[in-house]
């Protein structure tokens, strides 16, 4: 099983991936909306190539089917996707599996499911996403992973999700988060390889929150 990464950049486009693996990321999703499986597929078979180019995870959003064509190596479901253990009778037990969550009773119930990790946000208003569910905010996160903690509930490692920006991180890792996924603030920069290197930077010189 490929380790999951403390820093995940979400993509619509293999130039950006390929732009963010030259910053060093190590960790792609491709996430395509209102488009059909053809396009998807296309787009998806050229970042695969840019993440075996730099030895980079390539996870496709919602399609277990595409994400098997294209041997990605996960897919991440959302709520309205194929129930996880599904996906895992059809992926194997080697396939990473993430699935989304806005509140701790999404984390408790997917911490029953066989999965890898698990999204959970959104930390701030996002345009990025369609349908966006209620912000989180800080205090929700430290909220959630107190009352996880009090409850001692065994759980996938979390990953924050909306609207992130680099200030955020130390903060968001402080709450108990493993790590954070982002979108537009690499896919929006002037220099996407610059600004990955640095939110990279701010993710692994943050000291996780470890509970006793």
């Amino acid at each position: 099983m490929k380790k999951i990464s403390r820093l995940q950049y979400i993509t619509t486009d293999a130039s950006l991936a390929e732009k963010a693996c030259i910053g060093g990321a190590k960790w792609i999703q491709l996430r395509l909306k209102n488009v059909n499986y053809e396009a998807y597929l296309e787009t998806a078979k050229e970042v695969q190539l840019v993440c075996e180019q730099y030895n980079a995870i390539f996870i496709v959003n919602d399609n277990v089917s595409l994400a098997l064509e294209t041997g990605a190596h996960g897919v991440h479901l959302g709520k309205e996707d194929m129930p996880p253990a599904k996906a895992r009778d059809l992926l194997g037990d080697d396939f990473i599996i993430g699935s989304t969550a806005n509140t701790i009773e999404d984390i408790i119930r997917l911490s029953k499911e066989p999965i890898n990790y698990i999204g959970l946000g959104p930390f701030r208003f996002t345009k990025t996403k369609e349908n966006l569910s209620p912000v989180i905010g800080l205090e929700g996160y430290e909220a959630i992973f107190a009352a996880l903690n009090k409850q001692n509930i065994q759980h996938p490692p979390i990953v924050g999700i909306g609207g992130i920006e680099t200030d955020d991180i130390a903060a968001l890792l402080q709450t108990g988060l493993y790590g954070i996924a982002v979108s537009g603030i690499i896919s929006n920069a002037e220099d996407p390889a610059m600004i990955t290197n640095t939110l990279l930077d701010a993710v692994y010189h943050t000291q996780l929150q470890t509970y006793e």
